[in-house]
């Protein structure tokens, strides 16, 4: 689902879009307002999020109201925008990624947050377990670390005679240098050379890919963070220029063009996180909700991709896939 797509479905679900900041919440003084904080602007994944809602029986301006605060990528913004959403006196504070989190849960400790998506809260020392997080935190963890080794796999026995790998990734975004650490951990037993291109500005791209082309990458991992996915189309493109087989965490990067994808579906990691808001919303303590894990990972292949590249993939990776986009 592209941005506008997500609009269109928004508008269609009575969902709308905010109005003036803090209007929605003084009208609705009487229902609860549900404060939206992303690092960027996914909207494809929010929709999802309040089209669950809508299926729980949730209306918005009549029995629950929506504070939306997006940093657009711009990191620095996020403890600005988690304390006005304190302010606002919002009933739940939902989350996109593990640095969300991060500054949501600095900002308050008696709202309850619910994670939509992000690393594993425990070694991030947001809770005390997955079990029974004890505090103002739960929801749901996307463990896009510890799943970068299968990521890496089927990436590598997409593509066997691969030698050297370019990982590119986002300066600006604290939560990619574990999962560059983690690429060059799996790298370094199956003798792959990894160069790691960290760019703090998308107007860096170009420059990053051609850096990638004259050092003779084979391919690309493409860390996903919030400026990265609104630039999809662009880092799918630029893939396909310079002649890179590339892999992503999302699918919607091969949606896009990008030649495969490993992970869980990030739109049903948000209908979840709806689930937690419901059962908030009803009384139920977040300490007391035992956070989630994915159990349902995908592999997508771009076929139209692959023969814009010229590589015939392997019958395990075809037989492996979940979803081929022809």
């Amino acid at each position: 689902m592209n941005r506008r797509r997500a609009l269109v479905t928004l508008l269609g679900l009575g969902l709308g879009l905010p109005a003036a900041r803090g209007a929605s919440a003084q009208a609705a003084a009487k229902i609860p307002v549900i404060g939206l904080l992303d690092a960027g602007q996914r909207l494809e994944w929010w929709v999802a999020f309040r089209q669950q809602l809508h299926e729980l029986g949730y209306v918005e301006g009549r029995t629950v109201a929506f504070e939306e605060r997006f940093a657009n990528g711009r990191f620095e913004r996020l403890p600005a925008l988690a304390q006005e959403l304190v302010r606002l006196k919002v009933a739940v504070i939902v989350t996109s990624g593990s640095v969300t989190a991060q500054d949501a849960h600095k900002a308050t400790r008696t709202i309850p947050i619910v994670m939509a998506t992000g690393d594993d809260p425990v070694l991030g020392g947001l809770v005390k377990s997955l079990a029974r997080p004890g505090g103002n935190l739960t929801g749901v963890t996307s463990l896009n670390a510890l799943v970068m080794g299968k990521r890496f796999e089927q990436f590598r026995e997409a593509l066997p005679g691969i030698r050297r790998l370019a990982v590119l990734w986002d300066r600006n975004n604290d939560a990619s240098a574990p999962y560059v650490h983690a690429i060059e951990a799996n790298a370094r037993p199956a003798k792959i050379a990894v160069q790691s291109v960290g760019v703090r500005s998308v107007s860096e791209f170009d420059a990053a890919f051609a850096t990638m082309t004259n050092e003779r990458a084979g391919g690309v991992f493409v860390i996903s963070g919030p400026s990265f996915f609104s630039e999809r189309q662009r880092l799918a493109d630029l893939a396909l220029k310079h002649r890179l087989p590339s892999m992503y965490q999302q699918m919607e990067f091969v949606e896009a063009g990008g030649l495969l994808s490993y992970g869980p579906s990030y739109a049903g990691l948000f209908r979840q996180a709806a689930h937690y808001v419901d059962k908030i919303l009803k009384g139920a303590a977040p300490g007391d909700l035992p956070i989630e894990q994915p159990t349902t990972f995908e592999l997508v292949v771009n076929l139209k991709t692959a023969r814009a590249l010229g590589i015939t993939l392997p019958s395990q990776t075809l037989l492996r896939a979940d979803r081929s986009i022809q």
